[in-house]
């Protein structure tokens, strides 16, 4: 990933903002096995925010992202998105989100930009060659756009899987270790590509457990800890150590 997105943006970020919340949880609980992972979640994220969700080992943020998606219905309480209440039937909503998971979710025997045209027409988008184009440039994958991605790299296939999740250009970007496999550069580029997406008004929920990179990307953290909000507060007023002492307690 080489290249930051050019893609137009819509809406400048201070406008976002006035447009209230994105995301909205009320006693949002979610229990596996008879084991609880999310007990009582009362979280809002505004438009155009940038939150980063951190926390120890099944602290419940990946269940988190996978319940705003839709992908996954909570066991109680309820998610609003976009002001709507949000299930899985939500198919409207939901393309206007854009997740990257701990899986790829490409179809391994196509090929990149076999891959991308495929999700683009999929969003319905008008021209799905040229965006699958673009965003190929856009993750620095041009030369190789015509390979199986069954062939590529971690690194590489999660370039192709950040293309993919960006591709219909959506308002809610929902983000699970997306700095997984890729390099140095990549990781830079990937940090610069969040920032303009933010500052294009798009609104960022990123998990990641780097603690430091967290606070320095996102305005705002919010700890998970046993399935409960621990912090929620402006990165601006919180230091890594006493997050990190916070999610190891």
């Amino acid at each position: 990933m080489t290249q930051v997105a050019t893609h137009p943006v819509t809406q400048p970020k201070a406008e976002a903002i006035e447009r209230g919340a994105v995301v909205k949880t009320v006693s949002l609980s979610k229990s596996i096995d008879g084991r609880a992972i999310l007990c009582d979640l009362n979280v809002e994220i505004a438009a155009g925010g940038y939150v980063a969700i951190l926390g120890g080992n099944g602290a419940g943020k990946s269940t988190l992202l996978r319940i705003l998606s839709t992908l996954v219905p909570p066991s109680s309480g309820r998610i609003e998105l976009f002001g709507d209440t949000a299930t899985a039937a939500s198919v409207d909503l939901r393309k206007r989100i854009g997740l990257i998971g701990h899986q790829v979710m490409l179809y391994r025997d196509l090929s990149a930009r076999e891959n991308l045209e495929f999700f683009a027409k999929l969003y319905g988008l008008k021209d799905p060659i040229a965006r699958a184009s673009r965003m190929l440039e856009m993750s620095g994958l041009s030369a190789r756009a015509a390979d199986p991605v069954r062939n590529f790299s971690r690194g590489m296939l999660q370039r192709v899987a950040i293309a993919r999740a960006l591709v219909h250009d959506p308002e809610l970007l929902l983000a699970d270790e997306p700095f997984t496999g890729l390099d140095a550069p990549s990781i830079a580029s990937l940090e610069h590509l969040l920032a303009h997406l933010n500052d294009a008004g798009k609104t960022i929920v990123l998990v990641n457990h780097d603690i430091e990179q967290s606070l320095r990307l996102a305005e705002r953290a919010i700890v998970l800890r046993g399935g409960r909000v621990a912090v929620d507060q402006s990165t601006t007023r919180l230091y890594a150590r006493e997050v990190l002492s916070e999610v190891l307690s």
